[in-house]
């Protein structure tokens, strides 16, 4: 096998460790308005329980680095994405709100030390390569989320429980792992992966970070609370309230795999400031108008007007002189992921005192002000 064939293979098992993340959070999305029917949860509990996801990723994460500087990709890729897949049938087990906790936090650990092993790898495969690949990695968690989030929404609509729909997700990305496995980088290929410290951002980055926060807070958002919308306001039946996940996905995927065109053909002002406000308008859509349809709409127009702003912001990021690109970038990354993590949670808490229709309205403001700056971040006047 010649050393280009390797790269492919490793390529390959890149591509298929992000795909299993992604289906791992996504089979989530579907699962929780019935979880909160089942265990009699208010919007609040329901959002503390959330936390219990980001609150496990962030506990092992800074950990992350140094692990799989020590034992390489492969070790602890397989470790964290069996810990993963694991959670999974235990979410529709837990008997209650503690049980419950631990399955989520489980997930997130497992979540978020696969999040940090993969991505190491993938910078790794990619100067193997000496060619751009990050943008096609990432597409495959885009890809994975609506997988998850679809095939546990058919299963569940093919009249399977819970547990029986989990438990084949799992098996299924256990399988893909094992595929995978052969072609994940070894200690001794890691000669990339030395743990980097994290600088606060200050400046530029700060701003950067901040909107990065804002749009995974926005993205993580319809991941969790689409289907409780759409259960609760819109009288779907619970098997297919993922549908408004599936939509949101499948459209930021789409997005994804054409941004660097439409970024070429309108430029990065035009494609930031019309994704903020088209993003905005579908969180409006999504929350004022009573019909199902037209909030499965609203979410659809959030992935499409979202999906390449966070490009943008990373673009400018790299390009800022006011900290180190290296620092900044990991700095702003740290945000955005703190958004993704926080933010739904957060959002639940809003809910709680005010009601889900008002906090998809709050964050349509937020998409405003990511609109806003864009003058700022793309150093380009708005007409």
């Amino acid at each position: 096998m010649t050393p280009r064939d390797d790269r492919k293979l490793n390529q390959t098992s890149t591509r298929i460790a992000f795909l299993i993340c992604g289906i791992g959070f996504a089979s989530l999305a579907p699962l929780i308005p019935g979880i909160k029917e089942r265990l009699a949860l208010n919007d609040g509990t329901l959002g503390l329980l959330l936390l219990c996801v980001g609150f496990g990723s962030i506990v092992v994460m800074p950990f992350a680095g140094g692990l799989t500087a020590r034992f390489g990709c492969r070790a602890m890729i397989i470790i964290s994405a069996l810990a993963m897949c694991a959670s999974l049938p235990l979410i529709p087990l837990a008997p209650n709100q503690v049980t419950l906790a631990f399955a989520l936090a489980l997930l997130g650990a497992g979540g978020g030390t696969l999040d940090v092993a993969m991505n190491i790898q993938a910078v790794i495969v990619e100067k193997a390569s000496e060619r751009p690949m990050m943008s096609g990695f990432h597409g495959m968690f885009s890809v994975g989320g609506i997988v998850g989030a679809g095939g546990l929404t058919a299963l569940l609509s093919l009249k399977l429980t819970p547990l029986a729909s989990q438990s084949i997700i799992a098996a299924t990305s256990v399988l893909m792992l094992a595929g995978a496995t052969p072609n994940l980088l070894s200690k001794q290929a890691q000669v990339d992966s030395r743990p980097r410290a994290l600088a606060f951002p200050k400046g530029k980055p700060l701003l950067l970070g901040t909107l990065c926060f804002i749009v995974f807070m926005a993205e993580g958002s319809v991941t969790d609370w689409s289907g409780v919308l759409l259960s609760d306001f819109r009288h779907v039946d619970l098997a297919h309230a993922g549908l408004g996940y599936v939509a949101f996905a499948a459209m930021m995927t789409l997005n994804r795999l054409t941004g660097d065109h439409l970024v070429a053909k309108f430029s990065r002002k035009t494609i930031m400031f019309g994704g903020s406000v088209c993003g905005a308008i579908g969180f409006v859509l999504a929350a004022t108008v009573p019909v199902a349809a037209v909030s499965i709409l609203g979410f659809a127009m959030v992935g499409i007007g979202l999906a390449n702003v966070v490009p943008i912001l990373f673009t400018a990021t790299g390009t800022q002189d006011d900290m180190p690109p290296n620092l900044a970038l990991s700095s702003v990354t740290t945000m955005g992921y703190l958004g993704l993590l926080v933010g739904p949670p957060m959002l639940g808490f809003i809910a709680h005192q005010t009601s889900l229709l008002a906090s998809l309205g709050f964050l349509a403001i937020l998409c405003v002000i990511v609109a806003i700056c864009t003058p700022i971040v793309t150093k380009a006047p708005l007409p």
